[in-house]
């Protein structure tokens, strides 16, 4: 098989970026900055203090550290180089630099898909068969859904972005967007792309349409659950631990459907640059204020882990 650098006659790839107007560059930069600082301290600080205390050490937020490392991954895939771009005003990425980009950002946005549904099921065991619930999400368990996200997100982006990358490009170097991504890229090729479009749907609609079955299986029996609960209050608490779940799924997919699901005809590269951004900044800033804000449990760490800072704080200073 030959190379990958073999097949292409382009070497490098130039973004168009999200404008050419320098008067918009640095204001733009400043805003991605400050929301990728929102990025590494809400998604790693959700790791830390999901691993400082110990009454979060239970399956719930095993997951949830994972989807905020997932969240951190994908984002820090694109925000650094478009950033980075903006302030040097350098938009070039080399071949196999586009192709690792390609290929992370795949990577995390399809583990993502499946650790969401990992989480609808853990919700389901715990609203439904809450006696069991312990027997049922074990720490062994636990782990092999979270190694079969994984291995099933960077499988699949591997297979897709071996098979992009091995495509000619053989004309323009320009991507019409400003990370590389799956559409702008097979506008560049003057290669047959039946092939890698076939695939990307069967692949992208396991990603999608797989852990969106089963996560909507599993709310559709949580529904059925808290129905029968008799009490309003019973019914609430019930619901509470499946809210801030919700949410992050309600985003996660109706951008995802929004983005790759509609019609080809109907697809404006400058507005799918909008939906990108939202995408790949905005959804892992807002997981870890979905999870902070309307989960209890994480304010109550959170709270706890303050205090103790001030109280240290105090102590050294008395």
């Amino acid at each position: 098989m030959k190379s990958m650098e073999n097949r292409s006659e382009v070497s490098e790839f130039v973004f168009l970026g999200l404008t050419d107007n320098p008067a918009y560059q640095v204001p733009l930069f400043m805003m991605f900055m400050l929301i990728y600082l929102n990025i590494l301290i809400g998604n790693l600080g959700l790791v830390a203090l999901i691993s400082w205390d110990s009454r979060l050490h239970i399956p719930m937020y095993f997951f949830l550290s994972n989807l905020s490392l997932v969240d951190f991954g994908y984002s820090s895939a694109v925000t650094p180089k478009v950033m980075a771009g903006l302030l040097t005003g350098d938009k070039v990425i080399s071949f196999n630099g586009c192709a690792t980009q390609f290929l992370c950002f795949g990577a995390f946005t399809s583990t993502e898909s499946f650790l969401l549904a990992s989480m609808a099921y853990d919700r389901h065991a715990a609203v439904c068969k809450p006696l069991y619930y312990t027997t049922t999400m074990t720490s062994t368990v636990c782990a092999h859904m979270l190694t079969g996200s994984y291995i099933c997100g960077f499988l699949i982006s591997s297979i897709i972005t071996g098979n992009t990358f091995s495509l000619s490009f053989c004309g323009s170097n320009i991507v019409h967007h400003f990370f590389c991504d799956l559409p702008p890229l097979l506008v560049l090729s003057c290669s047959n792309i039946y092939t890698i479009e076939m695939i990307v749907f069967i692949l992208g609609s396991f990603t999608i349409c797989f852990p969106f079955l089963i996560i909507f299986t599993s709310y559709l029996l949580i529904f059925i659950t808290i129905l029968k609960i008799r009490s309003a209050e019973g019914r609430q608490k019930a619901f509470s631990t499946c809210a801030s779940h919700l949410t992050a799924v309600s985003i996660f997919y109706g951008t995802v459907f929004f983005m790759y699901f509609q019609p080809s005809s109907s697809h404006s590269m400058d507005s799918d640059k909008m939906v990108s951004v939202f995408y790949t900044m905005v959804i892992p800033m807002l997981n870890p204020l979905v999870y902070s804000l309307r989960n209890k449990d994480v304010r109550n760490a959170c709270r706890k882990a303050l205090s103790r800072k001030r109280f240290h704080s105090d102590h050294l200073f008395s």
